[in-house]
């Protein structure tokens, strides 16, 4: 009798332990979904101006879609091609806006390689340029005239 107390001892610290170890792994993972959805949060909070970052990048997509013609698009598809496919609407769209919004500045026709490339390498974190740097390189762009952006 003395040792099947002591297996069920041993089963309940088991078990014990598994809770333990099972209630840390839950809260790093609330903790690390809490911080990204945070950073969206922050995201959708209006600036000073009374629009957030998310409303300027809908604007510039929207007031530059007649700019987009079919050779433009399939350039963005291809320059996002890397990014994985759970996170490539979000990059095409802060990537299409802020080509958008260099296109409307310079007061384009249409949307050409120079802004494509140049809204590429304006909206990518710095940490992402060597990605980058080897995807432009993979498609031979000469990125002389675009090396004071990164």
């Amino acid at each position: 009798m003395d040792s099947r107390m002591e297996e069920v001892k041993k089963v309940q610290d088991f078990f014990m332990w598994f809770i333990f170890f099972w209630c840390i792994v839950l809260v790093g993972l609330f903790g690390i979904g809490g911080f990204f959805m945070f950073r969206k949060f922050l995201k959708v909070f209006p600036k000073a101006d009374g629009k957030s970052t998310l409303d300027w990048e809908e604007h510039y997509v929207n007031e530059s879609l007649h700019l987009w013609n079919e050779e433009a698009k399939s350039m963005l598809n291809e320059l996002v091609s890397p990014v994985p496919e759970l996170f490539r609407d979000v990059a095409k769209q802060k990537i299409g806006a802020k080509i958008g919004q260099i296109a409307l500045e310079d007061r384009a026709k249409t949307i050409d390689f120079d802004h494509i490339i140049r809204g590429y390498i304006i909206a990518t974190p710095k940490r992402d340029h060597n990605f980058l740097r080897k995807k432009l390189n993979s498609m031979e762009v000469d990125m002389t005239p675009y090396e004071h952006l990164f």
